[in-house]
């Protein structure tokens, strides 16, 4: 894949255009695909929020500003030898190019759009203001031939992604989707890192990406690593690479196993653990992402990088493959990963009251299509939350099927799965909540206020109804804080 660096970038002012050739009053009835409920469109004073944040994202001293051309387009797409297909892109390949910064620079992306359908650039598990998360609440989306600029101070070390969010269950699954990777000052020392992409398509015998769209979310018939289907890789023997594995699929859970062999976690969603964690194999949901240490192996050796069985609702079906890794002759190995990655304080300490439960569920439709829901009600809209306050919410699943809940723009803690505490703390972005579960989550809103949603990520469920806008606000004078509950500690060192 190719990347795109710091390097020696250097601060370019692109200045206010990234609406030329966009008609703003063509969009303001613009509906998301696939809604039929809530009209949604920016607010009228979606410029000057968008120039406000534009200017405020500023690079720290000794930092970058990262200057990325991105263009959507058709392209084709060679997934194996010898055979094509027909994608929607960025910058003409599958996955988009790799994105690669420092926390403190600043990213500034310029999308041009050629395509003949308008599209956004949503900034997956990115800490950012409103007006550059994507949606179609804070931005009028891009036409064919318009451009538009996305500026973001980055502000956390992680594994993030960038994709679509217009028309995602078409755009995303014909290949619309990226990685960005932001490091840190003190990043675990490998002997080599990998960004890997792990996705599918639903490839047609014609030879042709198929347009057809269930919107219960299915698998594709091929797999990919980094656009390629099922390739070799290989590793020298005694070596420790880190690999950052993401999921853009539309539907797909992944069961992540190297070959049954244990691996180390090193982080997830919202960057490192605090302590590496030792699995067989880790559950990536749509949308989410988790870095592990592989390796050493004996050379000579040949492991499979497989999806295990696991039932989302359908039955667990066979293993599949993704990869074959292929331990290379015996190379010496300068890995140290520290047995202390970071120190993550959590957000509560003690018996907490939830502030709001969010009830992911289902209902048969009008003409016998499955509506997905949040509080029984197609794109909801949700209350307000305010700056500074502490957010409780148990993610309740009413349906039969697992749900990946995502929330925009915030990072949150998972404080327990069906009334247990997780195995590890961590910040994430993305949850899998299973069929009849209960995830309950807390996340403190920081000071960037504007229009969020969070919504399920198998993308036509979301399409679907299962989603939700709400407003972070600021407290007006006369506000009186919410009690979560007279016995909790909130820790507000651990804002994020």
């Amino acid at each position: 894949m190719s990347t795109h660096s710091t390097g020696s970038a250097h601060h370019q002012h692109v200045g206010h255009d990234h609406m030329a050739g966009h008609d703003h009053m063509a969009h303001m009835a613009h509906a998301h695909a696939g809604h039929h409920v809530m009209v949604h469109a920016p607010a009228v004073d979606v410029a000057e929020a968008y120039r406000y944040a534009y200017e405020r994202a500023q690079p720290d001293p000794g930092a970058a500003v990262v200057l990325v051309e991105l263009e959507a387009r058709e392209a084709d797409w060679q997934i194996t030898a010898g055979r094509t297909v027909r994608a929607w892109t960025f910058n003409g390949q599958v996955p988009g190019p790799v994105i690669e910064a420092h926390t403190g620079d600043v990213l500034e992306v310029r999308l041009t759009n050629h395509l003949t359908e308008p599209t956004t650039l949503h900034w997956h598990g990115v800490r950012l203001p409103a007006p550059m998360d994507g949606t179609d609440m804070v931005q009028h989306p891009v036409e064919p031939g318009a451009t538009f600029v996305y500026r973001i101070k980055l502000l956390d070390a992680g594994t993030f992604w960038y994709h679509s969010h217009s028309n995602e269950p078409v755009q995303v699954r014909r290949g619309m989707y990226g990685a960005l990777i932001v490091r840190g000052a003190d990043e675990p020392v490998v002997d080599r890192e990998r960004v890997l992409v792990l996705s599918d398509a639903m490839v047609e015998p014609t030879g042709e990406l198929s347009s057809a769209s269930d919107r219960q979310g299915c698998d594709g018939n091929v797999r990919f690593v980094n656009g390629a289907a099922e390739p070799e890789l290989m590793i020298w023997g005694g070596q420790v690479e880190r690999w950052r594995v993401i999921n853009p699929s539309s539907a797909r859970y992944i069961r992540l196993s190297i070959g049954g062999r244990s691996f180390s976690a090193l982080g997830t969603g919202g960057g490192l653990l605090e302590v590496p964690v030792q699995m067989r194999d880790a559950l990536l949901p749509p949308g989410d992402r988790i870095d592990i240490a592989v390796g050493p192996f004996e050379p000579g050796e040949t492991v499979f990088v497989l999806s295990v069985p696991y039932d989302r609702g359908f039955g667990s079906g066979e293993s599949e493959r993704f990869a074959t890794l292929r331990v290379g002759p015996r190379a010496d190995s300068q890995a140290v990963i520290a047995e202390r990655l970071r120190v993550i304080a959590p957000l509560v300490d003690g018996p907490v009251t939830p502030s709001r439960e969010v009830r992911l569920g289902e209902r048969a439709g009008a003409h016998g299509e499955v509506d997905y829901l949040i509080n029984e009600t197609q794109h909801l809209r949700a209350e307000d939350v305010v700056v500074g306050e502490l957010q409780v919410w148990d993610v309740v699943n009413t349906s039969a099927l697992d749900h990946p809940f995502h929330l925009h723009g915030f990072f949150f803690q998972v404080l327990e799965r069906d009334g247990t505490p997780p195995a590890f703390r961590s910040w994430e972005d993305t949850v899998n909540v299973p069929a009849g579960g209960r995830v309950r989550i807390a996340w403190i809103p920081d000071d960037r206020p504007g229009e969020w949603m969070y919504h399920c990520h198998i993308l036509e469920h979301h399409a679907a109804g299962m989603m939700a806008h709400f407003r972070v606000v600021r407290p007006t004078p006369d506000h009186e804080p919410s009690q979560i509950s007279p016995h909790v500690q909130v820790n507000s060192e651990a804002v994020r």
